[in-house]
């Protein structure tokens, strides 16, 4: 306990810091060029005050201190003493430390997500499947993702007389550990998750934690002077800590657990440079690689640094994360910073969204374990964070769209210049509507029909029907009026299409563009179409289009198995984060569809793209999706509309409020400003819907402001309002339908219950960060 203790008190000063980068290897500037990369070097000379204070009230005999921004080393100095006893040793900038808990996420969790990304276990698995003897005592369903987060129901520490008789007696002894609590319902940091962690590490690969880790990380970055047990010259370099055993250590683990473990431990026993740290934190925040060398994808970066809700707490996998820090007040870091600390006094931390990494190594334990390096060490992350210039340090990121930016190519963009090749010959039905349009505004249908050696001969509609304007539950066939060919609706009689209406058909075409949440049916048109054009022996295009809401961001409770319908036609999050032809490789590789799939790619789509930083023109997807802002509240909004709320549809603004004649708006806004949602604020209102749910009826309500659209997140905001719906209004919100879209009924069952929104998240977090790995597979871009 005292390590997280100590963590979470360094994070807590910590916090006001850090940003990201994507450049070539650090390079190390002198001080007074800092400047020329865009950082203060008189603000950054006041580390040195901070530090020499430090040393005078005797809070570490000696430091080593390290800021890297935008791909440079703008400043690294030792200060005072590597050693003070027996006799005094200066500290150097190629000190080597002992890491301490920086060994968890450097060494014990990248290299799990190093095995998760080459697919030989999953976050979800349980412990057990690994190392079958700790399912004792009820520790059988714990999972991988719960000991990365620290809420596997472990005990922090168990006793030192454990480790007494040797490794094996003392992995024996951890496996035969009762529950320290319920797994999934606490966060209590524990050395003892790590340790098992790094024991799978071994169970999988064969190779210890140090062996994997050298061979998978370090010396494929080149951080020569980074590991277990290290050798006599890197020894000779080391900061001394404290006595053991008559002697002083130096080069020799701190932790007397890892130490009787043989030095080798998930969590501690890591030693290294502040440069060699260096390299992989610039690792980190290139999304992987460094210096032409990818040590991990950056899917499997993003999916260890985000912010899991973990009860109370917010952590990456291994990582500490400043997600819950986060707010509009004006604070230094970004909510995309992540780090840890080490009870021998190191910390690292960096921050993607402003290409800024510290790192503060120390030998506080040395002489007598009563040396405090907490505040300072936050105080240096302050000062390294407000030293960038030309902004300050809580300016969100702000993205300037390049020309290249502005010039998004969709599917059908792609094909017409490519002269139709992939369908050169052959005689195809097109699954579309009105949104099927090129960037010039021409429709895919006409294009098509003009293309040469081309055979277009069937056309099929979705819901909403082939112009996009009707909102009724069922649609009848119908003959488009330009072309002469017959439209088979997919939202009639039939949701799939026909054998009949396949005849004569070598291909079925897709272009229609998705909104980017789960139950918004267009993708499970095109899932059902898959299915057909499989059984009908013929290939299956899709003409891909950007995800208006950004292809990053992926949120919300994963579908139950069980669950599946037309509003939820596969088990994945609301909001998934992907195109329709990275939705179709899931879908065929998943389901086990296994039809002839051909994605014609986008071209200079970004994944943070949201549509309005295409180019590409807005066309109303759907009768009641009418502008890009109520795409982005459609994830949270939407999940509503199967209660007795009014949406808005009948207004001329549909999701951007909600109301019913019971609702009292003021009460309800209230509550939810108070919540503290990131992005949005909330106006209580009156509306009257023209049609559809309350028409012609007064209804209070409320209207949702987004303020930052960077931090708003739809998901979670729709599943406050549903909290707050349910403690505000108990006998008037009816809940009996809230799941048909929501599809998780752990999640209904929370809300009915009153959980609190950081509860009802931890809960879904494990299957998130899960489907987080699946979805990185089928990425396209």
């Amino acid at each position: 306990m005292k390590y997280f203790i100590l963590f979470i008190t360094c994070l807590l000063f910590l916090s006001a810091s850090l940003p990201e980068v994507r450049s070539a290897e650090p390079t190390r500037l002198p001080h007074a060029q800092a400047a020329a990369v865009g950082m203060n070097p008189q603000r950054l000379s006041e580390i040195d005050f901070v530090v020499e204070r430090g040393l005078a009230r005797d809070s570490m005999p000696g430091a080593v201190v390290l800021v890297g921004y935008k791909g440079k080393i703008v400043f690294l100095k030792a200060y005072g003493y590597r050693q003070v006893k027996p006799e005094k040793r200066a500290m150097t900038t190629d000190t080597v430390f002992d890491l301490a808990s920086l060994t968890k996420p450097i060494a014990t969790a990248t290299s799990v997500m190093k095995l998760v990304e080459q697919g030989k276990l999953k976050l979800s698995d349980p412990v057990s499947k690994y190392i079958p003897e700790f399912a004792a005592n009820g520790k059988q369903d714990i999972t991988i993702y719960q000991l990365l987060t620290h809420q596997g129901g472990l005990i922090p520490d168990n006793s030192i007389k454990d480790y007494l008789d040797g490794p094996e007696t003392a992995m024996q002894k951890i496996y035969d550990l009762k529950l320290y609590y319920k797994p999934g319902t606490r966060f209590a940091y524990t050395d003892v998750g790590f340790i098992i962690l790094g024991d799978i590490v071994k169970r999988i690969s064969g190779d210890s934690v140090h062996e994997f880790s050298q061979k998978n990380v370090f010396q494929p970055l080149g951080m020569q002077e980074t590991g277990y047990l290290p050798a006599d010259e890197l020894k000779q370099r080391a900061a001394t800590t404290q006595e053991r055993d008559g002697h002083w250590m130096q080069g020799e683990v701190h932790d007397p657990r890892a130490y009787r473990l043989g030095g080798i431990a998930g969590h501690a026993g890591l030693f290294s440079t502040a440069e060699d740290l260096a390299v992989y934190a610039q690792m980190m925040l290139n999304q992987g690689s460094q210096n032409g060398t990818r040590v991990l994808k950056p899917e499997t970066i993003d999916l260890m640094t985000r912010g899991y809700p973990v009860v109370d707490d917010i952590r990456g996998l291994g990582w500490d994360s400043l997600s819950r820090y986060s707010s509009n007040r004006g604070d230094l870091f970004s909510p995309r910073a992540f780090g840890h600390g080490g009870f021998t006094g190191t910390a690292i931390w960096m921050d993607p969204a402003q290409d800024l990494f510290v790192i503060f190594l120390s030998n506080r334990v040395h002489p007598d374990g009563k040396g405090s390096v907490n505040s300072l060490a936050g105080r240096i992350g302050t000062i390294a964070a407000a030293a960038i210039t030309g902004q300050s340090a809580a300016t969100a990121e702000v993205k300037v769209a390049s020309k290249d930016s502005l010039d998004v190519l969709t599917g059908i963009d792609v094909l017409k210049r490519e002269q139709f090749k992939s369908l050169n010959g052959k005689r195809i039905g097109l699954i579309t509507n009105h949104t099927g349009l090129t960037r010039e505004g021409e429709s895919t249908v006409q294009v098509l029909n003009d293309a040469p050696q081309v055979q277009l001969k069937t056309l099929f509609s979705p819901e909403h029907g082939f112009a996009g304007k009707l909102d009724v539950s069922k649609i009848g066939d119908s003959t488009d009026a330009k072309t002469g060919l017959k439209v088979f609706s997919l939202y009639g009689k039939t949701r799939t299409p026909t054998p009949e209406s396949l005849q004569d058909l070598d291909a079925l075409v897709f272009d229609i563009q998705d909104i980017g949440a789960r139950f918004y049916t267009y993708i499970s048109t095109m899932g059902n179409a898959m299915r057909a054009a499989k059984q009908q022996g013929i290939k299956f295009i899709v003409l891909d289009r950007p995800n208006p809401i950004n292809g990053i961001d992926y949120a919300g409770p994963v579908l139950d198995e069980g669950a599946q319908s037309f509003v939820g036609y596969h088990r994945i999050p609301v909001r998934h984060g992907m195109t329709a032809g990275e939705l179709a490789r899931m879908f065929n590789t998943e389901m086990q569809i296994g039809v002839d799939l051909q994605v014609i790619k986008l071209q200079n789509w970004k994944r943070d793209m949201y549509y309005d930083e295409t180019g590409l023109t807005w066309v109303n997807p759907s009768p009641n999706m009418r502008s890009l802002n109520q795409a982005v509240l459609y994830p949270g909004i939407g999940l509503l509309e199967t209660t007795n709320l009014s949406v808005g549809r009948g207004t001329d603004t549909p999701f951007e409020w909600i109301g019913a004649p019971w609702l009292k708006g003021m009460q309800l806004a209230e509550a939810l400003n108070r919540s503290g949602l990131p992005g949005v604020r909330f106006v209580p209102v009156e509306f009257t819907p023209e049609s559809s749910k309350f028409s012609g009826e007064l209804c209070g309500g409320v209207n949702f402001i987004v303020t930052d659209r960077e931090q708003f997140q739809p998901v979670q905001t729709g599943l406050e309002i549903a909290i707050q719906l349910r403690k505000q209004f108990p006998k008037k919100w009816e809940t009996r339908n809230f799941n048909r879209l929501l599809g998780n009924q752990r999640v209904f069952d929370a809300v009915l219950q009153g959980e609190s929104l950081m509860q009802i998240r931890s809960g879904y977090q494990q299957d998130l960060a899960e489907f987080g790995v699946r979805r990185a597979r089928f990425l396209m871009y």
